[in-house]
């Protein structure tokens, strides 16, 4: 069993504590996320883990012979060999292997017959190497390359290209494919989903499931995160926490706690601002000088309660959106090309309606940001016609968005000039949002990162009043906790979305129709991306004739099989087939759901209401003061978060099948 482990692990920056004895032990089987706020050490502790950072104090001890891979965040390039040669450098351990296998076949050679010890010993060696060898993958090498490079979105027509050909993005990509293909002991991977499309994300949510080795990894993708492991490390003050499940039960067990520290936090600045009080009153007065410096002494002991900022929850609404008409956009045989042969895009017919949150998916290459341009006017070289409704307002956001983001202005400053009135307040709780906390608002312009720029680009977007957003890829550069902020601000937004991002969670619960792009064709679901993935699933499955949630079609198609006769005849036939005894059974059923529904309702909203009534009690001093009654309301409280779990998954399967 491979193993890497820590024993009271310390490092520190100057005088901040980055690791506090630390220790850790991970272990053949692992499957393990690694979360904490921005700057917490995170990047730091997997480097240490990888050998990279020698620690101040402590032991990091690894299996002899354990294959550790290790993929950083960005930054790694290749040149100088074509993508298959690239790729056949993570087997070097091979290569290794087959040299000292040939070695000790030479030396073999050279130990006379009789000295049989030796020979026996070599020959053990010998037959250790070759086990290593077989085990590791090493002769299925080709195949497994081929597997991994596919998977993570490269064609075979790529195999012979240069690597200097790809981008950053794809840079990042054969890194991380070397990485897998490796097929270590041991797996840390810092972010692998950043320059993912949700297709290789998907195939990469299958390979770690099915991985036997170990692997501790950050991700900024909760739904990522869910399917694929099984405990998460929590790094908060320099010292590490380990809670089992996956991430979502990981926010639940942790959102109590926090309630509980909340409270003592209070509880404890109330203590500190009564202190602070009698100091600042009396400290330059003769006759009480020397309370004045004992409640001092009492400030100065007390341990200060910090909340992580990861926890932290901030909510606020953007500018109401402009009323416009119902129609917010129509496409009527949009067609694009670049080279005049081939069409990215081919007789788009759909229509955009108020309110809508529309989110455009398909491969690289099959259209979605040439879509999104044109939807926002950035494009405007295109076939067909493309009509903007009545009082229609468009904001448009790309990573391209972050070049107009200069000058000698500071981050606060450029945001407040860009508040309405109202919300220059808030304009502190907005950065942070979006990452931007303590002396990080000070920040010029100038100086900020592409990352961060393309932040500040979004977080303008959405404080101007707009009523159509278009937004590509805009939770790239946020981690959870930004994402949620943007999430719920585009669920409350009064106007219409069309959106593309990676992140699974992300779509899911802000999509209302799918429009899928492969390159010259596009089909229109109208269904979540539940549905959508579902339907997908149906089709590859070959049951998609019995798959009744949601509509799915290809309006220019549809467009010219409804000028066929025979058609039409058949759509009649059809629907003529269904018989009345039929339609019977199926309103009875359906009143039976909606019947199972209310009640659902009914009983959840009973438990919220009984649930809120407990996370007020627990703030009430008498009971966060008391150990056991705070356990015991908070016991209460999780037992009730499990009813309400069990309740909206059974209200959920219940609606679905209304749909």
């Amino acid at each position: 069993m491979a193993f890497i482990q820590f024993s009271k692990v310390s490092l520190a920056f100057g005088d901040r504590d980055i690791l506090k004895e630390v220790s850790v032990n991970l272990k053949t089987g692992t499957k393990a996320a690694l979360t904490g706020a921005n700057g917490a050490g995170k990047s730091t502790l997997i480097k240490i883990m990888a050998g990279l950072v020698e620690p101040d104090s402590g032991t990091r001890t690894a299996q002899n012979g354990a294959r550790i891979a290790y993929l950083p965040q960005s930054g790694l390039t290749h040149r100088g060999r074509t993508l298959k040669e690239e790729a056949d450098l993570a087997f070097d351990y091979g290569y290794k292997i087959q040299n000292q296998i040939e070695e000790i076949g030479e030396q073999l050679k050279q130990i006379p017959s009789e000295n049989v010890s030796a020979q026996n010993a070599l020959l053990e060696q010998h037959s250790a190497l070759m086990e290593t060898l077989e085990n590791s993958g090493w002769y299925r090498r080709e195949s497994l390359a081929e597997s991994v490079l596919l998977g993570l979105g490269f064609s075979r027509g790529d195999f012979e290209k240069m690597t200097d050909e790809f981008s950053g993005g794809w840079q990042m990509r054969i890194a991380l494919a070397k990485a897998l293909m490796q097929q270590p002991d041991i797996l840390l991977l810092d972010e692998p989903t950043n320059y993912l499309d949700i297709e290789a994300r998907a195939w990469l949510e299958e390979f770690l499931q099915n991985y036997s080795g170990a692997f501790l990894l950050v991700s900024h993708d909760r739904y990522f995160l869910d399917v694929t492991i099984n405990e998460v490390y929590e790094l908060f003050n320099g010292e590490l926490k380990c809670y089992p499940g996956n991430f979502s039960h990981y926010e639940k067990v942790r959102e109590l706690e926090l309630q509980t520290l909340i409270a003592a936090y209070k509880k404890q600045q109330e203590e500190i601002e009564h202190l602070q009080s009698f100091v600042d009153r009396f400290r330059y007065k003769a006759t009480k000088a020397a309370q004045a410096q004992e409640r001092q002494k009492q400030l100065d002991k007390i341990v200060r309660i910090e909340i992580p900022e990861s926890l932290k929850k901030i909510h606020f609404k953007f500018p109401a959106a402009p009323h416009s008409g119902r129609i917010v956009m129509q496409l009527d045989s949009v067609t694009k090309s670049y080279d005049g042969k081939n069409d990215v895009l081919r007789n788009l017919d759909f229509t955009i309606e108020n309110g809508e949150r529309v989110v455009a998916v398909g491969k690289n290459g099959a259209g979605k940001s040439t879509l999104l341009r044109i939807l926002s006017g950035q494009d405007k070289n295109f076939s067909g016609t493309m009509t903007l409704g009545t009082g229609v307002q468009v904001g448009y956001f790309s990573q391209d968005s972050a070049e107009t983001i200069c000058g000698a202005e500071t981050v606060l400053e450029y945001i407040e000039n860009s508040c309405p009135l109202e919300l220059v307040p808030k304009a502190r709780d907005m950065l942070g949002a979006f990452l931007f906390r303590g002396d990080d608002v000070f920040k010029s312009l100038d100086v900020l990162s592409g990352g961060e720029k393309s932040r500040i680009a979004l977080l303008k977007l959405l404080l101007r009043p707009v009523n159509f957003l278009v937004l590509d890829e805009p939770t790239n550069h946020l981690d959870m906790n930004s994402k949620d902020v943007l999430l719920d601000a585009l669920k409350d937004f009064g106007g219409t979305v069309i959106f593309v991002s990676h992140d699974h969670g992300f779509i899911q619960n802000l999509a209302t129709r799918v429009i899928e792009l492969t390159p010259g064709h596009f089909r229109n679901f109208v269904g979540d991306y539940e549905y959508y993935l579902n339907r997908i699933e149906a089709e590859k499955n070959g049951t998609v004739g019995h798959f009744s949630f949601g509509v799915d079609s290809n309006l220019a198609e549809k467009k010219a099989a409804s000028n066929s006769a025979a058609n039409e005849g058949a759509k009649q036939k059809s629907a003529g087939a269904i018989k009345w005894e039929e339609e019977k059974r199926l309103a009875s059923e359906r009143r039976k759901i909606e019947h199972q529904v209310e009640k659902l309702e009914a009983q959840i909203a009973e438990k919220e209401n009984e649930k809120k009534s407990l996370e007020t009690k627990l703030a009430e001093p008498e009971i966060y003061s008391n150990g056991e009654k705070a356990k015991e309301v908070q016991r209460k409280i999780a037992a009730l978060a499990e009813d309400l779990e069990r309740l909206n998954s059974e209200w959920e399967a219940a609606a679905e099948m209304l749909e």
